[in-house]
C-alpha cells in the first residue's frame, strides 16, 4: 500500500457462495481493480483484498469461506484474523474490520433465522463494527420491499443485538431477462455512500476523492446500461415496422432513462418525472422527424435487409438517446443545472442527438452490409459510435 493508503478503512464481505459477491465486488471497485485482487500466503489464502490502491475509497475483504458449517466459518475466521494480527505486527494499525457487509440473495425469497444466527456467530469478534445487508440480486422492483422487510424480521426473529445499519437491495451487473429486456444496475451507488459514511473518523476518504470515485462508478454503470438498451433496441428493431412510425421504441427508451436517472440520483431531485418524460419526447420526435430510415435507400450500393436496417436505426437511436441522458443527468448531479430547467434540458439533448448523428447512423449502416453481423454485433458497432464517456 502507498502511505496515502495506510489510512484506508477496510470492509469485511460475508456471503454464501452463489449469492453474487464477486460480481457486487467487481460492480464498486470496477472490474480492472478488482482483477488485481490476490491471495494472501499461509492460512490466509482464503482471503482476498481489493482495492488497495489511489482510487478505491475503502478496502473489500473477501473471505471465500463464510458458509454455513461451523469449519468453513471457523476458517474463514481466522483467515481475517491472522490478516488482522499480521498487519498490526507489520506496523500496518488501521488493518482492522470496520464495516461488514452480509450479502444475502434476493431471489431467494427468504431468509432464515438460522443463517442470521451463523452470520452473528462468524462475526462475533467485531461486535461494535456496523453492518450494511447487502441484498444481491434483487432485480424485481416488486419484491425489494419484501426482501428488506425478511432481512428485518431475519434479525429480529433471532432478538439480535447487532442489527444492520442499513439494507440495500442491489442489482450489480446487467441481468438479462430475455433477448430485449434486461434489469440495469442499481444501488450500488448507496452501498458505496454509506459505507463511506459508516467508517470511523480519520479514516473517511478525502472527500474530494470519493466524490469522484462515486462519479466514475456511475458513469460506468450507466454506460453498462445504454449498452444493454442498445442491445435491447436491436433487438426490437428487427420488425418489418418503419422505425419512425412506430412506438415500439417507446419502452426500451424509457426503461433506459428511469435507469440512468436512478443511477445519478435525478429520480430524488425536484421535477425527476418532467425531465425523464423531456428527455423521451425530444429524442423519439427529434429523432423521427429526421427519416433516418429513409438513409438506408440514400446509401450507394447499400444492400441491407430491412430487419438489418431496422436494427441498426433503433440501435442508433437508443444509443444516441442514452448519451443524452447520461450528459443531463451528470450536469444535474454535479450541480451545473437543475433537473427542472426544461429549456435547457430540450436544448442539450437535441444538440447530443444533432451533432453528427446522421453521419454515426450512416457509417452503421455501411459496416453492416458487410454481412455476418448478428445482433450483438450490430449492438457493439452502433453502441461503439455513439459512446463518448467510455
Amino acid at each position: 500500500m502507498t502511505e496515502k493508503n495506510e489510512r484506508k478503512g477496510n470492509v469485511l464481505v460475508i456471503g454464501n457462495s452463489g449469492v453474487g459477491k464477486s460480481t457486487l465486488i467487481n460492480a464498486v471497485v470496477g472490474e480492472e481493480v478488482a482483477a488485481t485482487g490476490r491471495g494472501i500466503a499461509g492460512q490466509t489464502d482464503r482471503l482476498k483484498i481489493y482495492g488497495e490502491d489511489d482510487v478505491t475509497p475503502f478496502c473489500i475483504i473477501d473471505s471465500v469461506g463464510f458458509e454455513p458449517t461451523f469449519f468453513k466459518r471457523h476458517q474463514a475466521i481466522a483467515a481475517v484474523k491472522k490478516w488482522s494480527k499480521e498487519s498490526t505486527e507489520k506496523s500496518n494499525s488501521n488493518h482492522q474490520i470496520n464495516v461488514i457487509w452480509f450479502c444475502v440473495e434476493g431471489t431467494a425469497g427468504k431468509l432464515f433465522p438460522q443463517a442470521v444466527k451463523n452470520f452473528l456467530d462468524a462475526t462475533k469478534h467485531w461486535p461494535h463494527v456496523p453492518i450494511v445487508v447487502a441484498i444481491t440480486k434483487s432485480y424485481s422492483k416488486r419484491d425489494r420491499e419484501e426482501n428488506i422487510a425478511l432481512v428485518q424480521e431475519a434479525f429480529a426473529a433471532v432478538k439480535a443485538d447487532r442489527n444492520p445499519k442499513a439494507v440495500i437491495p442491489v442489482v450489480a451487473s446487467t441481468f438479462w431477462v430475455d433477448d430485449d429486456m434486461y434489469a440495469a444496475p442499481d444501488g450500488i451507488d448507496e452501498l458505496i455512500a454509506t459505507t463511506v459514511e459508516l467508517m470511523p473518523e480519520g479514516l473517511h476518504a478525502a472527500g474530494k476523492d470519493a466524490a469522484q470515485f462515486r462519479l466514475n462508478r456511475k458513469r460506468a454503470l450507466s454506460q453498462s446500461t445504454a449498452a444493454a438498451a442498445t442491445m435491447s433496441a436491436v433487438v426490437v428493431g428487427a420488425v418489418p415496422v418503419p422505425i419512425p412510425d412506430a412506438a415500439i421504441l417507446g419502452p426500451v427508451e424509457v426503461a433506459a432513462i428511469t435507469a440512468i436517472s436512478k443511477i445519478y440520483g435525478i429520480d430524488k431531485e425536484n421535477g425527476s418525472e418532467r425531465f425523464k418524460e423531456t428527455i423521451a419526447e425530444v429524442g423519439t420526435v427529434g429523432l423521427a422527424a429526421k427519416g433516418v430510415l429513409s438513409l438506408a435507400k440514400a446509401i450507394p450500393g447499400l444492400n441491407l435487409a430491412t430487419s438489418v436496417a431496422n436494427s441498426v436505426v433503433a440501435g442508433s437511436i437508443v444509443a444516441a438517446l442514452c448519451e443524452g441522458t447520461i450528459y443531463a443527468c451528470e450536469q444535474v448531479y454535479l450541480g451545473n443545472k437543475s433537473a427542472d430547467d426544461i429549456d435547457w434540458l430540450r436544448h442539450a439533448i437535441e444538440g447530443m442527438l444533432s451533432d453528427g448523428f446522421v453521419a454515426k447512423v450512416t457509417d452503421a449502416l455501411r459496416q453492416s452490409s458487410n454481412g455476418g453481423m448478428d445482433a450483438k454485433k450490430i449492438a457493439n458497432l452502433v453502441f461503439d459510435l455513439f459512446s463518448t464517456t467510455k
